[in-house]
Order: structure tokens, then sequence, then C-alpha cells
């Protein structure tokens, strides 16, 4: 997930079944409940898992473990041990919580081109994050490369990267495979993608998600610099207010169509808001062209100070199935998702069977009213 993205905010994993051959994750027979993924973000310094609560989450994606000289790398061992030890803990309010490494983010994905280069490098790298698993008594790996065979924060890439991204999968989970045979547990691979096409374009999803049991959609930062106007930025379905691409239906089919399982993908949801400042008082701001970018903070923020005060006025795009804010004095416009939008998605899940929803990033939303929402929907 992106550090650009916790940034401005203040952003998963198991069906596990043996495949028919080494090292593949077979498709869930039965679907018995849905995952809630979160991801906590360690990279800010100690984690306040007081704050934190396990009976909400199925999963807790750490983030970010960092990628150097071809390994997975803990940047800030001593912080990060610490969080490792304090969240474990949390297994004894919730015995079934998994806590994950997540490895790379927006700003740790620079090193991942060389690190899967070859054959040699990826077994390497496989073992290293492999081994920090052992070392803390962790639940799995997820990769969260942004993005294969392209720039990202202006990261190197190669176009081999769209066959060693499937290859990666395959040597960690070889590996992963190893460990659970000498531990007797269960360990989990799961990856972060883009919520657009082009990262399908890129990669082969269809093979990869052979070896991971859960394919978590970015399904937010559709925002779209290109298009110059103010535009939803986790929007379910299109807006009629403007022309773009993306959103996360389109998502979602995208990716089956690629020939990723529905119960393997697993929705993403915002727990932060993105804002621009609009060129002129029309259409409350949604599609009108944009000056300059604003900042917007996370949910438990704008619910609480912005909805309907301080000269904002709350809006809902039926259509998109998308809220916004709009102050028409400082012409700032905001979008996010609120407990309607998260009610929305959250039944598209259940519809579609998908796997689950996760969310960016807790600390966004510290009085939980969209892990609540969330947690009613899906019957938790």
């Amino acid at each position: 997930m992106h550090l650009y993205r916790a940034a401005l905010s203040g952003v998963l994993c198991l069906f596990i079944l043996t495949g028919a051959s080494f090292g593949v994750r077979a498709q869930s027979a039965k679907h018995k409940k849905y995952v809630v993924i979160g991801y906590v973000g360690g990279y800010r310094g100690l984690v306040d898992t007081a704050l934190v609560d396990a009976q909400k989450l199925t999963h807790i994606n750490y983030a970010f473990v960092n990628v150097q000289n071809n390994r997975a790398w803990l940047t800030n061992l001593k912080t990060d041990s610490t969080n490792f030890r304090n969240l474990n803990k949390l297994k004894l309010k919730n015995p079934g919580l998994k806590i994950l490494i997540s490895i790379g983010g927006w700003l740790w994905s620079g090193n991942f081109s060389d690190a899967v280069l070859s054959d040699t490098s990826r077994r390497a790298f496989a073992a290293s994050a492999v081994q920090i698993i052992r070392d803390y008594g962790l639940d799995g790996v997820d990769i969260d490369w942004e993005y294969p065979a392209q720039a990202g924060a202006g990261n190197k890439f190669r176009p081999e990267d769209q066959q060693n991204y499937t290859l990666m999968f395959k040597s960690l989970r070889e590996e992963l495979d190893q460990a659970e045979k000498q531990t007797g547990r269960n360990l989990l691979l799961t990856t972060a993608v883009g919520g657009f096409k082009r990262f399908l374009d890129l990669t082969e999803m269809g093979k990869a998600q052979a070896y991971l049991d859960y394919i978590n959609l970015m399904t937010y930062d559709y925002f779209q610099d290109s298009l110059g106007v103010a535009v939803h930025h986790t929007n379910l379905y299109p807006s009629k207010m403007y022309t773009a691409e993306d959103n996360a239906d389109k998502t979602v089919k995208d990716y089956i169509a690629a020939g990723v399982p529905a119960a393997k993908l697993v929705m993403g949801l915002a727990f932060y808001g993105r804002s621009s400042i609009v060129a002129e008082n029309s259409q409350n701001g949604l599609g009108v062209k944009t000056t300059g970018k604003a900042q917007a903070g996370g949910y438990t923020m704008i619910k609480d100070s912005l909805i309907n005060k301080k000269g904002f006025k709350y809006y809902r795009d039926k259509d998109a199935k998308a809220p916004y804010l709009y102050n028409p004095s400082s012409r700032q416009f905001i979008s996010f998702d609120d407990e309607w939008s998260v009610k929305n998605k959250a039944e598209y899940v259940k519809d579609k069977k998908m796997g689950g929803l996760m969310f960016w990033e807790y600390t966004s939303d510290t009085k939980e009213y969209l892990l609540d929402e969330l947690n009613k929907v899906l019957g938790k």
C-alpha cells in the first residue's frame, strides 16, 4: 500500500488448501467467512496496539518491510521486532488472528525488480522473507510491489518483471511450504495489486494467483491527475458526472476475466480522504476542473470535524455509490469512504462471493466507524 497514501491520510489472508501440485493454492470449495484485513503502519515507529481491536479483524498486515541487497530487510530492527511481539499478543484476544509482513509499498518497491531477476536471487529473497516469519512467529508474507514492469515512485523496472513477478510467488510459496512442514503451521502468501487495468496488462495474474491465498485490490486512489478534474478516489461504480476508466466494479471484473477466482479477491477500502481545489463553484465540485490539491485526513477526522461542518456539505453520488464533501467558500472537494459506501462495498463482496475486504490504514479511523460498519454488514 502506498506510503504515499499514508502520508496524505495521516492505507490481505486465507483459505489454505493443498493443491494438486507442489506449491499451488486451490480455490476454497466452502466459503466459511469473509476476511477483514487491516494494514498497520509500523514505518511510523512503535504501534500502539491498545488502539487495535483484534476481534474485529481476521488479518493484520504490517507495513512495511523493505527490499535491500536482494533481501527482505527490517529497516528499523528494534522497533519492528517490538511491534511484532506486541501484535502477536493480540492473539490472546483473537486466537485466529493472522499477522503478516507486507513487503514493499510505494516508497520501498524500488529494488524488487533486481531482487527477483534470476532464479538464484528469487530463492534468496524468498528465504529472507520467510526467515523473518520464522524468527518472529508470524503467519505469512504479503507482497506490495508498486509496480512490476512500470515505474511506480520512479522505481527500477524492466519487461522481465512480468514473468519474474509470477516466479517470485512460486519461490515464496515453495519456501513457505517447507516452513509449514517444519513448523506444522499454515503460512500465508498474499499480494496487494493495482486497481487498474494496466497492472493486469503487465503481469500474469491468472498464473500468479495459483500460488496466492488472497489478492488484495487497491481499489482507491483513482484520482487520475491526467483528467484534471475532481473525481471520486474510491468509487464502486462509474459516475455520470465525469468520464473515467477506473472503478472498483470494473477492477473486480477485469481480474476475474484475467483468471483470478472471485473467492481470492479482496476489495480495498480507503479509510482516508483525498482532496482538491476546484476552479469554480459548479456541480458541487465533482467533475470540475482542479487548480491544485489539498489535505483531507482520515475518516474519523472527516466524520467528526468536516461532514456538514465548517462550510462543508455532504453529498452522495448514487450512481458511483460514493460520498463527497464540498465547501463553496474554499472550493475544496473531498472524496472518501463512509459507512454508506462501505456498506455498499461489503454487500457487493457478498453478492460476488469475493474473499472479503481490506483497508488502508488503521490509524486513519481511530474510532473505528468504518470497521464497525464493515463487521456489521458481514455479520461478524
